[in-house]
């Protein structure tokens, strides 16, 4: 049966390729638009505002009523809307029993604590933060599925950590990493990244490739959780407007070598359809997963004078496999649909890859 959507925060980035996913998608009617303000102050009409959606999607952005929402009785909410307004909005969303779907960092992190040093707020609900019983799934479908289908408030993954903790998380579970030595992520994302508000760093002539949040970027918290290990990230700005690549700096545990290293993320990943390990030699890009929801993943192995030392490169698209296509691929495996619904054409391709190179590494 179909199930009937609203979309808070869909005059941003993130909130128009999700309206955009939806409209497409077999399984899913929007039922209603929102934005981030309490007040009406922009275009009546979504596709005045993406005018590439015009007769796709006309329906009008209504300020934020919460009461007004409820009154609509949505299957789901989206939440493509600032930390805060999450944080307020998503308990009163869960008590109705409404399934939620929370692209803020508003419930990632297991550690109410945290909150007040990397997002500026105390965190008022810790009964609903992924320590608790009961509280947000952390909404990495890969490693994390069979919570979410059962979950009624899923805090879709920052685009960083996704690019960084596919490639490292079955990695450190299979003991295959030195625990002695800090990982090192350096990633650089399209200036998307930064959200639709206007700064002068952001604008057209003004773009360049730069470190930001250097030791203190909101993000590493979130690595470090899902890794499960101390991270060393370090975030860049790049001159384009969509994709991340992240560069990522291991050393391997006494024992392990790159035919483990692989076999491992080949076998993890088999049935994983937007999980794609490259051939050795090959490295991920940004064009190559632009616009998808796609993870690549490229990997090589060099001796130096500490050991093993294992170079990981992964790419996404950050509004995609970053915010709007995990979001969507989260809805699709709460309510029990197939993965890929309403999200890419080439899957079927990418699955028999990953299962082909897990039987070859299995052989």
């Amino acid at each position: 049966m179909t199930k009937r959507v609203v979309v808070v925060g869909a005059s941003g980035y993130a909130g128009a390729e999700l309206v955009g996913l939806l409209a497409s998608h077999p399984e899913a009617e929007i039922i209603a638009l929102a934005g981030s303000s309490r007040r009406d102050d922009g275009p009546s009409r979504f596709s005045e505002l993406f005018p590439r959606f015009a007769g796709v999607v006309d329906l009008p952005i209504t300020a934020l009523d919460t009461a007004a929402l409820l009154a609509l009785e949505p299957d789901a909410v989206f939440l493509a809307t600032p930390h805060e307004l999450s944080h307020e909005l998503a308990p009163v969303l869960v008590a109705k029993g409404v399934p939620t779907f929370d692209l803020s960092a508003a419930f990632r992190l297991p550690d109410a604590a945290t909150y007040p040093s990397h997002y500026g707020f105390a965190h008022e609900h810790p009964e609903l933060l992924p320590s608790s019983p009961g509280g947000a799934v952390y909404g990495l479908p890969e490693l994390f599925a069979a919570r979410i289908a059962d979950a009624d408030l899923i805090a879709v993954p920052g685009c960083y950590p996704t690019s960084a903790i596919l490639p490292l998380r079955p990695l450190v579970d299979a003991g295959l990493l030195r625990t002695d030595r800090e990982i090192i992520i350096d990633s650089t994302s399209g200036v998307s990244g930064a959200g639709r508000k206007a700064e002068v760093k952001s604008l057209f002539c003004e773009v360049s490739m730069q470190a930001y949040g250097v030791f203190k970027h909101r993000h590493r918290p979130e690595i470090a959780a899902y890794v499960t290990r101390p991270v060393c990230f370090t975030p860049h700005l790049g001159s384009w407007d969509r994709g991340i690549l992240s560069t990522i700096h291991a050393w391997l545990a006494p024992g392990a070598d790159e035919r483990v290293v692989r076999s491992t993320l080949a076998n993890c990943y088999a049935d994983q359809p937007f999980v794609r390990l490259l051939a050795a030699g090959a490295w991920p890009s940004v064009g190559a997963v632009e616009r998808s929801n796609f993870c690549d993943i490229g990997l090589g192995v060099e001796r130096s004078i500490d050991g093993d030392h294992l170079l990981i490169e992964s790419a996404i698209d950050n509004l995609v496999k970053g915010a709007a296509g995990q979001a969507l691929q989260c809805f699709n495996v709460r309510f029990g649909l197939l993965q890929t619904e309403g999200l890419l054409w080439q899957h079927p391709i990418s699955h028999r890859s990953a299962a082909k190179e897990a039987a070859a590494w299995n052989a």
